[in-house]
């Protein structure tokens, strides 16, 4: 009987998940058939803050993940190979034009042409990407190599970054918990500063200026350091990991061992710097640039395990930024990023239509913006240590905790 549950007037036994289902039903339909009106903006007009705005609503609890998907046409999840491959030539048609450029280029034009090959170059990060979420094709061993061959090319491995990065979207906007001495697993592709960070350190002041030197210079680099601390440590890997993570490092190797000794016999250092590293820190540039637009905002939360909400951080802990559509085109839409939240089973050919679709059923729970230093600049500034539910500066979080020690 403990396994039944009362319902309605006629008391009529139901089950408490028949009860529950119903009652989320409820919850998803009468935010449908509210009509939900634009997504949130924070556009930047002349003179106002880039985040004036905040969600006009919060996600309802009783709305789940799967109910958001369920709101969005089949034919978003449909894998066209076609489609697949029409990337595969765009990115090889953009990737060798940008090194003509660059070839061709006077030296005060090399820095525009660096910047579109790093540009063309995301483009095979994209495509990597779909593989890595097995939305390229309906064959896992072509999304194997598709994964490996165009990752190996930025020197990404393929199956580290594959495993790391879907610890990532199962962990969307969770904090990792600092003071647990034996951790647990987080968001690992975007984690806020805390003011925990400040406890024990001899110089907090110092060490507020320094975090605050390398944030608001470097910011656009910073991808770089999290490629270093996670794809190239066996200890963040099982056992049953290492063999697949070690065939990505050896294609890694591989590439690496034809190219530069290429570029440096036709070339010298000058012929890697130009042809690949410089193209390569564009890449970084916009990798670092997606991260942070797509998940920091002032209004944006960060919860704790006990707290944290698929739906919410999924749909609502997300933003969708709308860049200039040539940059849209050589990234493949990696711009459109809620969708992608929601499932990573739909294709960047389809994300656009899937936005689409979210936006119409969830237009209030959502985030848009568009892409501008300015914004850059903004989140920079104002987002640089989370603390209670609200970002404050490194200044701000270093006078905490000075005032902290001194009242001990």
């Amino acid at each position: 009987m403990s396994s039944l549950g009362f319902v309605g007037g006629c008391g009529g036994l139901v089950s408490p998940r028949k009860v529950q289902t119903t009652r989320r039903s409820r919850v998803v339909r009468s935010v449908i058939e509210a009509k939900p009106s634009e997504a949130v903006q924070y556009k930047i007009p002349e003179g106002e803050s880039a985040f004036r705005a905040r969600p006009a609503k919060v996600l309802p609890d009783g709305v789940s993940l799967t109910d958001v998907v369920r709101t969005m046409p089949k034919e978003v999840f449909e894998i066209d190979e076609r489609k697949s491959w029409l990337h595969v030539l765009v990115t090889a048609v953009a990737v060798p034009l940008s090194l003509v450029a660059i070839h061709f280029s006077p030296w005060y034009l090399l820095p525009l042409a660096w910047f579109v090959a790093g540009t063309a170059a995301t483009g095979i990060f994209v495509i990597g990407h779909d593989a890595g979420h097995n939305s390229f094709s309906k064959n896992q061993k072509l999304n194997d190599i598709v994964g490996n061959v165009s990752l190996s090319m930025l020197i990404y491995p393929f199956e580290p970054w594959r495993i790391q990065h879907n610890i990532h979207h199962r962990n969307t906007n969770m904090l990792r918990d600092r003071d647990d001495p034996e951790g647990f697993v987080a968001d690992n592709a975007w984690q806020p500063l805390q003011k925990s960070m400040f406890t024990g350190v001899r110089n907090p002041r110092a060490f507020a200026k320094a975090l605050k030197l390398v944030w608001t210079t470097l910011w656009y680099q910073l991808s770089i350091l999290h490629w270093v601390n996670y794809h190239f440590n066996p200890k963040k890997f099982t056992e049953k990991q290492l063999p697949k993570v070690k065939v990505s490092w050896l294609c890694c190797a591989i590439f690496a061992g034809i190219a530069f000794p290429t570029l440096f016999a036709l070339g010298g250092p000058w012929a890697f710097v130009k042809f690949w590293l410089m193209p390569w820190l564009g890449y970084h540039f916009w990798m670092s640039a997606f991260t942070l637009i797509h998940h920091t905002a002032p209004h944006i939360q960060f919860t704790d395990k006990s707290e944290w909400n698929a739906a919410k951080a999924q749909l609502s802990g997300t933003v969708h930024c709308d860049f200039p559509r040539w940059i849209e085109i050589l990234c493949h839409d990696i711009n459109v990023h809620i969708p992608h939240h929601v499932s990573t089973k739909i294709p960047s050919y389809n994300l656009k239509a899937a936005h689409e679709a979210i936006k119409k059923n969830w237009g209030p729970y959502i985030n848009e913006t568009s892409f501008s230093l300015k914004l850059c600049d903004e989140i920079i500034s104002n987002c640089q240590v989370y603390e209670d539910g609200e970002y404050i500066t490194y200044d701000q979080a270093e006078r905490l905790v000075a005032k902290q020690l001194n009242a001990n």
